[in-house]
């Protein structure tokens, strides 16, 4: 549970992301790994570099999901508050990736998407 809330005070800036890289326990939970896989495909700049209301609500959103993991994680009791935790962090990161690109689709903006396929480049 330790490396859980360390990872979440790592998303927040708390301490630094390399701290992560120091602890040999790995992820807790397939759960915690589901969400740490999601965290990554997180749109690092607007798309198609358009900062509209749609690119601040989708940080928004993040911030909102990085801040509820923090509350759940902090309040778990078990193993099962803390899987459902990082689960519904993953669920909240989809949710607003999939809204946004959607929304900006809509608008007209390209959402490119990019698909490496094993073997490829052999």
């Amino acid at each position: 549970m330790y490396r859980s809330k360390l990872f979440a005070a790592a998303l927040l800036g708390l301490v630094p992301a390399a701290a992560l890289a120091q602890s040999p326990e790995g992820p807790v939970s397939y759960e915690e790994q589901l969400a740490q896989v999601e965290s990554q495909l997180v749109y690092q700049a607007p798309i198609a570099g358009v900062e509209n209301d749609y690119w601040f609500n989708y940080q928004t959103d993040l911030a909102e999901a990085r801040k509820e993991l923090t509350k759940d994680l902090r309040h778990s009791s078990d193993a099962e508050d803390n899987r459902d935790a990082w689960e519904e962090y993953r669920s909240e990161l989809a949710d607003a990736r999939g809204d946004y690109a959607k929304e900006m689709a809509e608008k007209g903006y390209p959402v490119g998407e990019v698909r490496v396929l094993p073997g490829a480049g052999r």
